[in-house]
């Protein structure tokens, strides 16, 4: 059993080997050390008294997949080697194959899944300089392909934005790519599990012809992807590993979908963490994300599918009034809302259940769940031939009712099967006449059994006689010591006990034989008629996957019909132009964040031609940050398709949000806070076009005052005047040297956060309003956040030395003197010229004393001359 084990360990090193033993999994020598530490379970070890004990660990496998979920999420492969012989009829040692193999890239069973998350395996192939990159969630059968530059215009990486943005669990890639630089500063951001793989994996042809197969084709031209040469190296490449680890059939992978990026509003990595689209920033939650906000889906599948709505927003204007014409008659139909809440939530998650049957790893409970959901589509239909809009109607038309698998269902399984197959009743009374028959006899034999006790009793006179049962010895009689003198002579003895003795007779063992045979059949007809419904199920794989794909649009239109209703948001007009027009527009999750606060809304005017960029100055925690956000996420939303918290918006086709915001190192790259936020800089001011839209947080706060201050200024001028740019751009900044571009630049706006002063106090009013800040209130800021008082005291010191620009006579600056030191300072006699003062300060100091307008030419000339004699 040994020598097997290790032929079997030999093919599969690079996973942890669950070689099944009876009712165990077991693990040995290295995969039993290195399970026992992530599952936190004590080693034991086998063969005790030799000099080299073999370490060993086991699980019951009835219970493995808790188990496998955890070393899956340590990025583990585990191999699963199971017995695929019986072990009665077996010669020598129990034939072991794997079955299969569970990598992070590859689960479907539902323990081990998140609900509301896709769980995909990617494959990265490159090609004539393009990236190709296929991905495919395996519980859904989710498959697509895509191509991408191998990098944008210095700053961008397409291939880093869309992995993080689909979140791969674990990634093929070709071992030739290892030393490329671009890639490995890619995966160095990941967290995914990397699998490489020899350059013939990726071979064009075999790909190929690996796709034709998956699809039964005879050319790629129906999918669409025909000049996808690095896409379809990716893709095979997928379908390799997949048949290389799973081994059986996968028939609801029955399509392959292509899409170009260029055909959704892109948003970058940086963009979508600062917006926190579907985790948040600090503690990446599902909470205080704009997800969280819009999710009120019913199903696992809708929420998923909202998840997909959000990462990647529409082009297309048509498409995107299709939704939000299906969310208006939602939002109005709030009875019907109901029903389809009411409805949608009896359907469990019929994308991965059809993803279970067709890799045949459904259970009994999953089969019964199919079948309940399936019940639910009538009803389901008839509510939506209620709701006007097109596109309601036409995922409609989508749904299958599936009636045949249905009632195939109904009839063959109970109400509440158990979750093994070996555990019995499965199958309802009446589905199979064999089966009922073979029950019959089960249950008349045990009855018989009941009489023949109670017959020996009364024959033999002993009233503790027992008919009992193992596994050992079948069915015997038992007889304590005391009563053998009253034991028959037909009795015939099976085994001595200390207090009792065994016996069985010719008539129990013939219905030993009858009701074992018959429990035994049960079991295995059992089995074999489930295998076959489940088979049966797997026919219906493509209708299933195009119903749930229109169930979940239904789910997530009505979410956001729901959260629209609930938060009043209104219909936005989108349409070709380049304005941003926003009424008492108001932030989708801060909003939420303290219902008790009222949240006060902002209005926001821009368009290309007279306010392309507006800088935003204010103090720290008056709501600058919040309202530049909240432009981008309402214009994210409305190319989503969804209503969004306004009371009105024109909002004009936008073919990217960028983003810059906040301060962070990037550790895994090596990259400085200031680092950061050139490369975020470089990549807007590189591929933005006049269609984007620009968040900038602040600009140049990594470096020094001056530096920073240069940089931004720069930074707007570029984004207004370079050809081929002039993105609409909201700038919020500190630096109020800014607000000075709108008199040199025509289309730069100035706005600030309205404050009030009281009692030393500032109130943020939260308003925004045309103009410039003239302070920034950071140690007002300060104080509330609980800074020392003499701390503030200094700091007022300081900042009144900065504002009046002073020098004291040694021609230091008076920022470092406290007020107490200043007038013992003035009445020193010290004319040295000071080396922090040009001496042109002097002579403009001059010209500011003259009396322009009283005096003569004569004394203009007169002064002049003596200025220039003074200053030679």
């Amino acid at each position: 059993m040994m020598r097997q084990y290790l032929d079997i360990k030999e093919k599969h090193q690079d996973s942890i080997l669950f070689f099944r033993l009876g009712d165990f999994y077991e693990m040995f020598f290295d995969d039993a050390v290195e399970a026992s530490k992530i599952l936190e379970i004590t080693l034991t070890t086998r063969n005790k008294n030799d000099s080299n004990p073999v370490p060993l660990y086991g699980i019951p496998h009835h219970s493995a997949s808790g188990y496998i979920a955890k070393l899956i999420e340590s990025g583990k492969k585990v191999a699963i080697c199971d017995q695929v012989e019986d072990p009665k009829t077996a010669k020598g040692v129990v034939k072991r194959e794997v079955t299969r193999v569970v990598t992070p890239g590859l689960v479907v069973d539902e323990s081990n899944l998140k609900s509301r998350e896709s769980n995909y395996l990617a494959a990265i192939a490159k090609e004539d300089g393009q990236w190709g990159l296929s991905y495919l969630d395996l519980s859904t059968g989710d498959f697509r392909v895509t191509e991408l530059v191998e990098r944008e215009n210095k700053g961008g990486d397409l291939l880093a934005d869309e992995l993080l943005k689909i979140g791969a669990k674990e990634i093929v890639i070709d071992e030739t790519l290892k030393e490329d630089p671009h890639l490995s500063e890619t995966l160095a951001l990941l967290g995914a599990s990397l699998s490489w793989k020899d350059e013939f994996s990726f071979d064009f042809d075999d790909c190929k012809s690996a796709i034709l197969e998956q699809f039964r084709l005879n050319s790629l031209d129906g999918i669409g992807c025909v000049d996808m040469k690095a896409g379809i190296c990716a893709a095979g490449a997928v379908l390799a590993y997949l048949k290389e680890t799973q081994g059986g059939s996968a028939g609801h992978i029955d399509r392959l979908k292509p899409y170009s990026t260029s055909s959704y509003l892109l948003i970058d990595s940086a963009t979508h963490r600062n917006l926190e689209l579907t985790s948040t920033m600090i503690d990446e939650k599902k909470k205080g994300s704009l997800f969280h906000t819009l999710d009120f889906t019913e199903t696992a599948m809708g929420g998923r599918k909202l998840r997909e709505w959000i990462n990647y927003p529409l082009q297309d204007i048509g498409e995107i009034n299709d939704r939000l014409d299906a969310i208006a008659d939602l939002k109005e139909m709030s009875s019907i809302r109901n029903e389809l809440k009411e409805a949608l939530n009896g359907v469990y998650d019929l994308e991965r259940l059809n993803g279970r049957v067709s890799v045949g790893r459904a259970n009994p409970r999953d089969m019964a769940a199919l079948g309940a959901s399936i019940a639910r589509l009538p009803g389901l239909k008839s509510i939506l031939a209620d709701i006007p809009a097109a596109l309601i109607q036409g995922l409609s038309s989508k749904i299958d009712t599936m009636a045949g698998l249905e009632d195939l269902i109904s009839r063959a399984i109970v109400d509440e099967p158990p979750i093994s197959l070996k555990e019995g009743g499965i199958i309802r009374e009446g589905f199979c006449a064999e089966l009922d028959e073979l029950r019959n006899i089960s249950r008349e034999g045990k009855g018989y059994l009941a009489r023949l006790e109670a017959k020996e009793k009364e024959r033999t006179g002993i009233s503790s006689l027992k008919i009992r049962y193992n596994k050992v010895f079948g069915y015997y009689l038992e007889v304590t010591k005391t009563n053998l003198h009253l034991v028959p002579e037909d009795y015939i003895r099976k085994q001595t006990l200390s207090n009792a003795e065994r016996f069985i007779t010719p008539e129990l063992k013939e219905y030993e034989t009858k009701i074992l045979g018959a429990d035994e059949k049960i079991g295995a007809m059992e089995h074999d008629l489930f295998v076959d419904l489940r088979e049966e199920g797997a026919t219906y794989s493509a209708r299933m996957r195009d119903t749930s794909e229109a169930l979940a649009a239904v789910d997530v239109l009505l979410s956001l019909a729901q959260a629209a209703d609930r938060y009043s948001y209104c219909r936005p007009l989108v349409n070709d132009s380049e304005k941003l027009s926003i009424s008492h527009g108001r932030h989708p999750v801060v909003e939420m964040l303290n219902p008790d606060e009222a949240f006060v809304p902002n209005d926001t005017d821009m368009d290309c031609d007279e306010s392309q960029l507006i800088i935003i100055t204010g103090p720290n925690m008056a709501g600058k940050s919040t309202y530049i956000r909240q432009v981008a996420l309402i214009t994210l939303m409305a190319h989503m398709g969804s209503f969004i918290p306004a009371e009105s918006a024109e909002i004009g086709l936008t073919d990217r949000i960028f983003t810059r915001v906040g301060a962070s190192d990037n550790l895994a790259r090596g990259q400085s806070t200031f680092m950061v936020e050139m490369n975020e800089s470089a990549n807007i001011l590189n591929n933005a076009t006049k269609r984007s839209l620009i968040i900038l947080d602040e600009i140049g706060r990594g470096t020094s005052t001056f530096d920073g201050v240069s940089i931004a200024w720069a930074v707007a001028e570029h984004i207004h005047d370079s050809p081929g740019l002039g993105s609409r751009t909201l700038f919020a900044t500190h630096y109020h040297e800014l607000t000075e571009l709108s008199l040199t630049l025509k289309r730069v706006k100035n706005y600030n956060v309205a404050v009030r002063e009281w009692n030393d106090r500032i109130i943020f009013l939260r308003k925004i309003v045309e103009g410039g800040a003239s302070r920034s209130y950071g140690i007002e800021v300060a104080r509330l956040a609980g800074l020392p008082s003499e701390v503030i005291k200094r700091s007022l010191e300081i900042l009144g030395n900065l504002e009046s620009g002073e020098f004291d006579e040694a021609g230091m600056p008076k920022i470092a003197i406290p007020k107490k030191q200043k007038k013992s300072a003035a009445g020193a006699d010290n004319k040295q010229m000071s080396l922090f003062v040009h001496p042109a300060d002097h002579l403009l100091e001059e010209i500011r004393k003259m009396d322009i307008a009283g005096m003569t030419p004569l004394d203009a000339l007169n002064r002049l001359s003596r200025l220039k004699e003074e200053f030679k």
